[in-house]
């Protein structure tokens, strides 16, 4: 997939760029190679100077002795000149060259790609190229440069030139005593070219390792994440397609990291949504089969009108009709709410509510506008705080919908008893009545939208059966609850429990 794939090479490209800059580094070994040149610089003057020195006074014999010895134990060519420059001793005539340059035609594959590696480096570095070595056909110190400006100024001079197979050659003069006779030594520092191979190697190495190893990790590393991130799309995909009710998102148990945790919530996250639509399409079901019984009603009613001549059978249609737009209206209204109270909720800002004075308001005005049946409602708190935060609206309808709930299911005058109490933390409203109660097999039923469950003596279609089920809706945003319990002894019926936080005291001032 796009994802994985762009996953894996960014993986690849974080692990694996820091290690090819580190390869990068290769190039830089010049500069070792010039550190090293720098210190064979001066070891060579310094090793000229000191002949140079033992030298001067010495007899032609023990000059020639001193050559023959010097060159074969530090492998170099000595060469003495005289004052006009002639020269008058050289190592390799007295005695066995001690080394010789070697042939790169005749050397080994592996030579050769280490001399173009060395190249390479050398041109993408830019490092300069020293002149190649070549034996002059005259003798004289005149073929020589550095003899040269020996005889000229006195002073020991360094000159680097290139063998056949590239590797440095070291030429030293310096002057012989005062009468203007010069030394000039020459070594082949095949030694350096060796150390910055090696060194080169050693890096090279370390670097290949260090790539496989970070490839290898990167895309273990990748695997483990990209293939249960490609499990949770497929997952995720097939459920939005909605082709398998049945699917299973995987929780991934196993894991306790980032994906585990994300495997989780997506899963609860689909089983939410997915009791979400579940909802959705019963309640539209309820819907539909609630408003269809009124609609048939009013139809059958509208349609028989006409066909009826005697005035007392059809102001009898014309009272069902209005009583069934009415009850049409307060479905379409209690729907409406009951749909958008998680919405308002979400958004809404939360206050301090004293529940106990907004029972006594709402029991108020109900007796004001005789809504009570001649039921006597008693409100007993118990004197503590009982303030909780809320939206005082949402929750005053659930007070309206307790207190409906009683007085509809309660006898003609019955009583009806509302508590208020404040324990550990927690507002209990408890609305007490006189009616036969509920039972226990049918108490979370009662909160299920469209309950049919009626008082006996209350004419069909008065309520909607979604005034319970709202009520649990605003508590539970509240982070409360509702729930059925049995009534005290001495009423008998059922007692609803609304049950929210307390409010947290106001810190005082100073504090």
């Amino acid at each position: 997939m796009p994802v994985g794939k762009s996953l894996t090479k960014r993986i690849l490209a974080v692990n694996l760029i820091p290690l090819l800059v580190l390869a990068g580094s290769l190039f830089f070994l010049d500069s070792y190679r010039r550190q090293l040149l720098d210190e064979r610089f001066k070891l060579a003057r310094i090793e000229a100077q000191i002949t140079a020195e033992a030298l001067a006074g010495a007899t032609t014999e023990r000059q020639e002795a001193l050559l023959s010895q010097i060159g074969r134990e530090q492998s170099m060519r000595l060469r003495m000149y005289d004052a006009e420059g002639k020269l008058i001793a050289d190592s390799f005539a007295l005695a066995a060259p001690s080394f010789a340059f070697d042939d790169p035609v005749a050397e080994p594959f592996f030579e050769d790609l280490a001399r173009w590696t060395d190249n390479a480096v050398n041109i993408v570095t830019g490092a300069p190229s020293a002149p190649r070595y070549v034996e002059p056909e005259s003798t004289d110190a005149e073929a020589w440069p550095e003899l040269v400006r020996v005889r000229q100024q006195g002073l020991s001079q360094i000159e680097l030139r290139r063998a056949p197979d590239d590797t440095p050659v070291i030429n030293a003069a310096a002057p012989v005593g005062l009468n203007g006779a010069a030394l000039l030594t020459t070594r082949n520092a095949t030694d350096i070219t060796q150390a910055v191979r090696n060194a080169r190697s050693s890096l090279m190495t370390i670097i290949l390792l260090a790539l496989f190893l970070s490839t290898i990790l990167s895309l273990y590393l990748a695997s483990t994440i990209i293939e249960p991130l490609r499990r949770l799309v497929s997952a995720t995909q097939r459920v939005r397609l909605g082709r398998e009710r049945d699917i299973e998102v995987p929780r991934m148990q196993e894991r306790g990291d980032e994906i585990g945790l994300l495997a989780r919530a997506v899963s609860d996250m689909t089983a939410t949504l997915r009791h979400r639509i579940d909802a959705v399409e019963s309640f539209a079901a309820d819907v539909a089969h609630e408003i269809k019984n009124p609609l048939a009603s009013l139809r059958s009613a509208t349609e028989s009108m006409p066909k009826i001549d005697d005035p007392e059978l059809r102001a009898q249609l014309v009272d069902i009709a209005a009583h069934d737009v009415r009850r049409i209206d307060r479905l379409v209204s209690e729907i409406s709410e009951a749909s958008r109270i998680d919405a308002e909720l979400s958004r809404a800002i939360f206050e301090q509510v004293d529940m106990t004075e907004l029972f006594s308001n709402v029991v108020a005005r109900k007796l004001e506008r005789g809504e009570t049946r001649g039921c006597t409602i008693e409100i007993e708190p118990d004197g503590l705080p009982a303030t909780v935060m809320g939206v005082p609206i949402r929750l005053e309808r659930v007070a309206e919908n307790l207190i409906d709930n009683a007085v509809s299911f309660s006898p003609q005058g019955g009583r009806i008893v509302i508590s208020v109490t404040n324990a550990e933390g927690r507002v209990e409203v408890r609305v007490s009545d006189q009616g036969p109660g509920i039972p226990v097999d049918e108490r979370e039923k009662v909160f299920r939208r469209f309950h049919s469950h009626r008082p006996e003596n209350e004419s069909f279609g008065n309520h909607s059966g979604l005034g319970l089920a709202i009520g649990r809706t605003i508590a539970e945003a509240h982070d409360g609850t509702l729930r059925v319990e049995d009534a005290p002894p001495f009423l008998g019926g059922a007692c609803l429990v609304l049950e929210l936080p307390a409010a947290k005291p106001a810190p005082r001032k100073g504090e």
